[in-house]
Order: C-alpha cells, then structure tokens, then sequence
C-alpha cells in the first residue's frame, strides 16, 4: 500500500510512518506500507517464553536489552525500509550509539522472527537477508507448527534446533541455552 496523492505514489520515510498511529501493524519496505496480520495466541505464547528467557540471561549479565513487540529496524534509506522484529538483543554497545527516538537506526545482535500461519518462507527469507543487509549478526526464525528453530549465521547458512535439542550461541548470546522442547510447549 502506497499513499496516492494526484494520481502519484508518495513513499513514506520512516520518521513519517513513526508518526501515523491510524496505520494498522505493517512494515515499510522501499518507501511502501506493507499491513502484518495479527498475531495468533500461539505465536503470543512464544514470543512471551523467548523475551522471558532473553531477559533473564540480560538481567544476569547486563550485557544489553531485550526488546519485542514488532520493533521497528532500519534496514535502509531513502527510500526507507524498516521491519518489524517480533524479539530482538541489542548489545548495551550497540544500544548506546542509537540516535533516533523512534525506530532503531543501529543494528541488534540478534533478531527473532516468530512464523505466523500465514508466512510464506519466500516473505521470511526476504526478511532474512534484509536483517544480514543491516548488520544483524543473527536471525532465529521459530516456527511453532513443525517445533524447529532455524538460526542463521547469514542468508545462506542456517542450522535447525530440534524437540530435545538445546539452543545455544555461544558468539551472540555467552551462556544463554534455550530448551527447544520448553518453548514450544
């Protein structure tokens, strides 16, 4: 969805999408509003353990934040695109060099994107290579139906965590381990 002014498309900035709270969920991809679904209790239940897990590491090492929620990410400029991750981590060194007041304009460590029943895989990849494009060192994408976890250390290089495995990343997230089983249960 584009907004059409005299029969020309006018592309939103990021700032200007910020400022429009009468837009449902979306995203901004080139300038364009994309409309996101809302979320379904399952996909709430994951996103609620995650932030949970998340947080308790932060709050045990005070390494960064822990924000979800579908937060807004610069991903580029002009024209604007800017996705909406369902968690993320950001580093407290990563955090500090933020400037802006709306979405954020520095790269997360890591982002998680929770798979809705509506996705299809081509839409998440593209938002995959979008996250990499912005400098995020990780992308876990969680899909609740076949209870797999799918951490990608780039667009091309994934690894899938599995019912009776443990989630760890040792370079991202120091100490952090996440019981696939327990996630989704």
């Amino acid at each position: 969805m584009a907004l059409l002014q005299d029969h020309q498309e006018i592309l939103l900035t990021g700032e200007e999408l910020f400022r429009r709270p009468d837009l449902e969920p979306c995203e901004l991809v080139n300038g364009r509003v994309v409309p996101l679904s809302p979320t379904g209790y399952v996909h709430g239940s994951v996103e609620s353990k995650l932030t949970k897990e998340l947080e308790v590491w932060v709050g045990a090492n005070g390494r960064g934040r822990v924000l979800c929620g579908e937060v807004g990410i610069y991903i580029r400029r002009n024209p604007d695109t800017v996705r909406a991750a369902d968690v993320l981590f950001i580093s407290n060194d990563r955090f500090a060099r933020q400037e802006g007041a709306s979405y954020l304009d520095v790269a997360p460590e890591l982002v998680v994107e929770i798979l809705s029943p509506d996705d299809r895989w081509s839409d998440v990849m593209e938002k995959i290579e979008d996250y990499f494009s912005a400098d995020v060192d990780r992308v876990w994408v969680l899909d609740s139906k076949a209870r797999k976890i799918f951490t990608y250390r780039s667009p091309t290089e994934a690894q899938i965590f599995e019912t009776g495995d443990v989630l760890v990343d040792e370079d991202v997230l120091p100490g952090f381990a996440l019981s696939v089983k327990d996630i989704f249960a």
